[in-house]
């Protein structure tokens, strides 16, 4: 596997003054992106009583009075998923029981994953017994490091079968592999152990989601499924914080994989700030008017 860099930081380069989103449009596109959010808190301070807050806001994203004046009064609009430590994980499945909204759990030691092998997949099937039905795993970046390929796929199946039914996201923290090769290796790698998803960050890293290493596992993801007809699906995670940084997601996906890479099956936002921008463009959308952030909660 190569990547060639100069020719993906073109690619990248020309994507905002091609494509604009407006009006109408891009209130239908962020409506969209909201039901590809992984809303997340993984804080050091969390709380019950914080994740059952967001639990509500995931069930009920938008205000009610924007939805209607958006035509949507009679859709039901919900967030992905919402994605926890373990700890809440029991806490955030009774919270959302009727609502569709699946759970998801960071595991495997997350954010530096440098636990022992044997806890990491303890740690998956606690929170599957707990009701996790996403498991977003983080992968030993020594391994790809290294250029230990064989080590990585093993660790990755082990990781694939302790999570049983359950979608595996496999979260590469591409800010520390170094080069856009070893972030394309690894995401292949992955694939091939069976990851459901591939995922760019922890959003613990000092760089987290940008547009070219996108670029690079988005290829992966177009490459794999030409050589063996299944579909990965991609998740940014890390800096994707404003409503414009999710419509260059969104458009990045649709120009590369099509538009069933739209779709919450195929394609998350983990962000924890990202709503509350999204609804404060669509109040604008509606009113002419932005308002201040503290009026649209746990965004």
């Amino acid at each position: 596997i190569r990547f060639n860099l100069s020719a993906a930081e073109r690619r990248v380069a020309t994507l905002p003054g091609r494509r604009s989103v407006k009006k109408d449009a891009q209130a239908g596109w962020l409506l969209k992106a909201i039901t590809c959010i992984d809303l997340t808190t993984l804080s050091g301070d969390d709380t019950a009583e914080r994740v059952k807050r967001l639990c509500a806001k995931a069930a009920m994203p938008v205000r009610p009075d924007l939805l209607a004046a958006l035509g949507f009064a009679d859709r039901k609009l919900h967030t992905g998923a919402v994605c926890v430590y373990h700890r809440f994980v029991s806490t955030a499945v009774e919270a959302l029981a009727g609502t569709g909204i699946p759970v998801a759990a960071v595991s495997t030691g997350f954010p530096a994953g440098l636990i022992p092998h044997e806890l990491k997949l303890k740690e998956i099937e606690a929170s599957v017994r707990d009701g996790a039905s996403e498991i977003d795993i983080v992968i030993t970046r020594e391994h790809v490091l290294a250029g230990h390929w064989k080590k990585l796929y093993d660790e990755m199946l082990d990781f694939r079968r302790a999570a049983g039914e359950a979608h595996v996201k496999a979260i590469l923290a591409t800010g520390e592999l170094k080069t856009l090769r070893n972030v394309a290796k690894a995401s292949m790698v992955c694939m091939m152990a069976g990851a459901d998803f591939i995922k760019t960050s922890t959003g613990k890293e000092g760089v987290n989601a940008t547009p070219l290493v996108t670029l690079a596992m988005l290829r992966m993801i177009r490459q794999y499924e030409a050589r063996t007809g299944l579909r990965v699906g991609y998740k940014p995670a890390g800096g994707v914080s404003t409503a414009k940084t999710a419509l260059d997601y969104q458009v990045l996906m649709k120009e590369e994989l099509g538009r069933d890479w739209l779709e919450p099956d195929l394609f998350r936002i983990g962000a924890s700030t990202l709503l509350a921008d999204i609804e404060r463009q669509l109040e604008h959308h509606v009113t002419g008017r932005y308002s201040a952030y503290n009026r649209h909660p746990i965004g």
